[in-house]
């Protein structure tokens, strides 16, 4: 079934990436100081490859299009970081991380990746603490642990709500000394429009400097993208409003295939939308399922407040569906339920798309236990709430103020209302087990692949992907490819590659402008978005697919007839860099609408509704679906699909169950 080899090694899947790393090609420390290596992007995958790429002694070239590699998206994760340390002595281990992700995933990923990703997961906590970075502590000064969703143990690590931002600093100063050590040539501000092959190889990029405008040519041995996830081709997503995918699909372009684009998540605990207006929408962390009940009215269409209807009258329907995991299921049964319970009539709030989050129960149980430290074992509920409030404060301060900023409305008195919203992309560019592309020399890591978490992603496993290929998984691997390039001088930008390719990303620009037509990108930015959401969404059907895809390409043939884009070439100009990124987003809205259609089952976040169980539940298709669909792109926006078939030989794969 499979025509493309993933090249995973031979033996045991416990021991492939041991023997892997003891007998890898090894570049040697002379030899490494001539080699140079370009990172586009500077997240946590991008950042924590850089620094150890530059460590080891290679010369690192890294790009990114923000002002400073702080501000990559990689800072607004909140909740944690999956690692298999068993701290709270509750059963945890590296099989039982590996199992969760396979089955969270909905046995849509590839085994031995993802317990590679295990093996490497209580590594990555050690780094970061010997970073410095201030992970929540227990009383006694042990590192914390908090549960998250399709998970049984407490196994997230986690500083308060704002996790990402730490590992990103961590990350950062690991950069900024390999920088200052005049290792790494950082690139700001600088946006990479082209892939160069020379002889079939990644040997480079074309970037433009954001603010001059200038067009460049940087040559690499070889290029690695970190470049993040695609959920802004549904316009209103929780990712940063400059998050796009255009590095990713001009590789894509190139001839890297991309797979399983239909994978996206929708993120159960967000603020809901509040209007036409909004360019972004804002996460509520996982985390907060912790210690927040989700419930709707158990009456139809009840516009009574939260407060005034009573316990019995409230239905906590992930506790009633899912008594086994309750409100901490994986993130697309969650987002499928919340779906169900609005379409049904339940939904609460002004638009009636929202769900409640309560802390109460957990905020008085908390008071309770702190008032019992202080010798109060009969205290009365006033006590406990303030006591509990306390608690709640400290854990997850952070997100209260943010929801109470808003919203305008204070979550510590009354209950959070929340919707799923476009979060995170499991679909990306194929790599092989070497995290390389189907072009030799490209390699791709974090969110940017689609490596690890299958149809569905557990909850604080993204930040354990992006740094495990970052600092544990890309630094070995790479060398199995360089250690072959010792002798390849370094290829002069005059090269007619680089000058084809460079003429190219400039016709595309000087096309933009030359449109000179009356509407804005964002105009066609949300028109794609919206068809994304209503037809390639939390639930896709046959009917609206085909129409998604007819309706996206006019979409695509007006882009590049009727855009407005304002300024010029040269110099800074914010909406010829989003015109850019638009363009590709409407080509890759087509693309997971294809592959969406393709898919003929639900699986994780791929839900076509008509492949469910009675239960409404996902319903997948082992025997003709258990593949990754790797997509190449022909000329004319036109796709090919390729298949590698998914074994798993040491797991059993079942219908997933969280009751």
């Amino acid at each position: 079934m499979s025509d493309i080899n993933s090249n995973i090694p031979e033996g045991e899947l416990t021991s492939k990436w041991t023997k892997y790393k003891s007998s890898v090609p090894l570049v040697n420390p002379s030899n490494k100081r001539t080699i140079e290596v370009i990172i586009v992007g500077s997240g946590l995958a991008g950042a924590s490859a850089a620094a150890t790429l530059a460590e080891m002694g290679y010369k690192v070239k890294c790009f990114c299009f923000q002002d400073s590699p702080r501000r990559a998206h990689s800072i607004a994760a909140q909740g944690g970081i999956n690692a298999a340390k068993n701290y709270q002595n509750d059963g945890d281990s590296v099989y039982r991380l590996f199992y969760d992700t396979i089955k969270g995933g909905d046995y849509r990923s590839r085994e031995a990746n993802v317990h590679r990703l295990a093996e490497v997961s209580a590594n990555i906590i050690d780094q970061c603490v010997a970073q410095g970075v201030p992970l929540a502590r227990e009383y006694g000064g042990l590192l914390d642990n908090r549960s998250f969703g399709g998970t049984q143990v407490q196994r997230t690590f986690y500083a308060a709500g704002q996790t990402g931002q730490q590992l990103l600093l961590g990350a950062y100063s690991a950069l900024e000394r390999q920088i200052g050590m005049g290792k790494v040539e950082m690139y700001t501000r600088h946006e990479m429009l082209e892939v160069v092959k020379i002889d079939g190889k990644a040997r480079g990029i074309i970037a433009r400097n954001l603010i001059t405008g200038d067009i460049e040519r940087h040559f690499g041995h070889a290029v690695v993208l970190g470049t993040g996830g695609y959920g802004n081709v549904f316009y209103l997503s929780t990712n940063a409003m400059g998050s796009n995918v255009t590095a990713a699909w001009k590789a894509h372009k190139q001839g890297a295939y991309f797979a399983n684009p239909c994978y996206t998540q929708i993120h159960p605990t967000c603020i809901p939308v509040s209007g036409d207006h909004q360019s972004k929408l804002t996460l509520m962390s996982e985390s907060l399922r912790n210690d927040g009940r989700i419930w709707v009215p158990k009456k139809k269409g009840d516009n009574r407040k939260a407060s005034e209807i009573p316990e019995d009258e409230r239905d906590y329907y992930l506790e009633r569906r899912y008594p086994a995991f309750g409100n901490l299921v994986p993130r697309d049964v969650a987002s499928r339920a919340a779906k169900e319970r609005c379409d049904a009539g339940y939904g609460v709030g002004a638009s009636k798309l929202a769900v409640y989050l309560d802390f109460k129960a957990n905020t008085e149980r908390y008071g309770r236990i702190e008032a019992s430290k202080a010798g109060n074992h009969n205290p009365d509920k006033e006590t406990c709430m303030r006591l509990g409030t306390a608690v709640i404060k400290e854990k997850y301060g952070n997100l209260f103020d943010m929801y109470a900023q808003i919203t305008g409305e204070n979550p510590y008195e009354t209950p959070m209302r929340i919707y799923p919203a476009v979060h995170y992309t499991m679909g990306g560019l194929w790599v092989d087990y070497n995290l390389m592309t189907s072009v030799p020399g490209l390699y791709c890591t974090g969110e940017a692949n689609f490596s690890d978490h299958g149809a569905n992603r557990l909850g604080a496993s993204a930040l354990m992907q992006g740094l495990a290929d970052g600092y544990f998984v890309l630094p070995y691997t790479i060398g199995a490819y360089l250690s072959k390039e010792i002798s390849t001088k370094a290829i002069p930008t005059d090269h007619p590659a680089f000058v084809e390719a460079e003429e190219k990303a400039k016709g595309i620009l000087n096309k933009l402008v030359s449109i000179k037509g009356t509407k804005s990108v964002d105009h066609f930015h949300k028109r794609l978005g919206h068809i994304m959401w209503e037809k390639c969404g939390m639930a896709r059907n046959a009917t609206g697919l085909n129409e998604a895809i007819q309706e996206i390409r006019a979409l695509r043939a007006e882009f590049w007839s009727d855009v407005r884009v304002p300024g010029t070439v040269d110099g800074l100009n914010p909406e010829l860099e989003k015109a850019g990124r638009v363009a590709d987003f409407i080509e890759l809205g087509e693309l997971m609408c294809i592959d969406a259609l393709n898919r003929n089952e639900s699986c994780g976040g791929h839900f076509r509704e008509e492949y469910q169980t009675e239960e409404g539940e996902a319903l997948r298709d082992d025997e003709n679906y258990a593949y990754v669909a790797a997509w190449e792109f022909k000329e004319g926006v036109n796709f090919e699909l390729h298949k590698e078939e998914l074994k798993f030989e040491n797991i059993k794969v079942a219908q997933r169950s969280y009751k």
